[in-house]
């Protein structure tokens, strides 16, 4: 019998992360052949006509460092173009405004992040007037019995912040394909590298690039990937041109630095939230742990049907009272408490207690707890994480 030598998910995806040829169409302007992209923090090129003409005129519609993350990303994904944003709410929000028009429908998760749910109901909802429908995604018929003719977006997150959930992509790709209707998904929690929409049928990827793709806290941006020409071209006009919300190029150096590591720091996240969520079921003052990974979730079995790996985001459900969960937050010394997600170092967040007023209670959308806890599990030694939680905890 032939030996299998077909490359595992995680060496193909680590060369195309790490770049491999790719950067070598990005030379200097001296002919310095650079292996790392340079950064071009120039606003505006020298303009030449024919043979000479530079691809590149004045950096808000186009400039040579976004570009090579452009292209980076979109390789990621598998996509055909890829577009770098000011923040992960600027490519969530341009996708919006892109693609729904004034009175239009839109078909939205009901678990989602805070900001993108304030995002819809104030300002697409608000004051575009669309009708916006919250429905339970983690129902594919849910999704189907909202989405007519009409429709002019379906979008949704999975895995979801802060609960966890997970929406079926396929199936919810093959109801948008029934509907001619675009569907969005924002995979932030996955990385490109455990999940990968596109494949599944979605014709929009989002990431905010602060989190996993970055990945060390220090830039704050955002992604969109389509393989969809008509799309691009409209989210494209939105990006340099409509809404002028692209990546500065310091920022797209960043980013770009940080894929490179991408594929070896998702599999340490992984590793770690794992140990940390095995330990976190098994004590007897967490009531419930959210984590893709566990077979306790009601999901496991389609995470691991559409996702490589599940990352290293995780929620629980802490018994006992607001009094007591901050004495655990306090009691933790690896875990620092912060509102972001994604960086090597480990962070843990109490929504009800560090951002009350983005807690979603009686909405549209789904109920988030108040005895939530919230952690974004780093690449520090998992004996170290392990043990500052049993100190802890009660």
């Amino acid at each position: 019998m032939t030996e299998d030598t077909t490359p595992s998910h995680e060496n193909r995806f680590a060369t195309t992360a790490v770049g491999a040829a790719a950067n070598a169409t990005y030379p200097h302007d001296g002919g310095t052949n650079d292996v790392i992209p340079p950064l071009h923090l120039s606003t505006t090129f020298e303009w030449a006509s024919g043979a000479d003409a530079n691809e590149h005129d004045y950096s808000r519609e186009s400039n040579p460092t976004r570009a090579a993350l452009e292209k980076q990303l979109a390789r990621l994904e598998g996509g055909e173009h890829g577009l770098a944003f000011a923040s992960g709410m600027a490519a969530i929000s341009t996708t919006m405004l892109s693609l729904v028009p004034p009175g239009g429908h839109l078909v939205s998760s009901d678990s989602l992040y805070s900001g993108t749910e304030k995002l819809l109901t104030k300002l697409v909802a608000g004051h575009f007037g669309v009708d916006l429908e919250f429905v339970d995604a983690r129902e594919p018929e849910t999704v189907a019995a909202a989405v007519d003719s009409e429709t002019d977006l379906i979008w949704a997150e999975t895995p979801t912040n802060p609960l966890l959930r997970l929406c079926d992509i396929r199936s919810i790709a093959d109801i948008a394909a029934d509907h001619d209707v675009p569907f969005g998904v924002d995979s932030t929690f996955a990385s490109p590298y455990f999940q990968s929409p596109l494949e599944l049928g979605a014709d929009i990827v989002v990431h905010s690039t602060t989190k996993y793709l970055n990945g060390h806290s220090d830039s704050i941006g955002g992604a969109v990937i389509t393989d969809d020409d008509d799309l691009f071209d409209d989210l494209a006009f939105s990006q340099r041109i409509g809404l002028g919300n692209m990546l500065s190029p310091f920022d797209c150096y960043l980013v770009g630095r940080g894929i490179k590591t991408l594929p070896a720091r998702m599999e340490h996240h992984q590793e770690n939230a794992m140990a940390v969520a095995r330990l976190l079921e098994a004590h007897d003052r967490i009531a419930r742990v959210h984590y893709p990974g566990l077979e306790s979730h009601p999901q496991h079995d389609l995470a691991a049907e559409q996702m490589s790996g599940y990352s290293g985001m995780l929620s629980f459900e802490f018994d006992g009272t607001l009094t007591e969960i901050e004495a655990f937050v306090d009691g933790l010394e690896m875990f620092t408490p912060g509102a972001s997600l994604g960086g090597v170092e480990s962070l843990v967040e109490v929504p009800s207690l560090m951002i009350p007023d983005e807690v979603s209670h009686g909405s549209a959308t789904a109920d988030v707890p108040d005895n939530l806890v919230r952690m974004s599990v780093g690449i520090e030694h998992v004996d170290d994480l392990c043990e500052d939680i049993r100190t802890a905890l009660p």
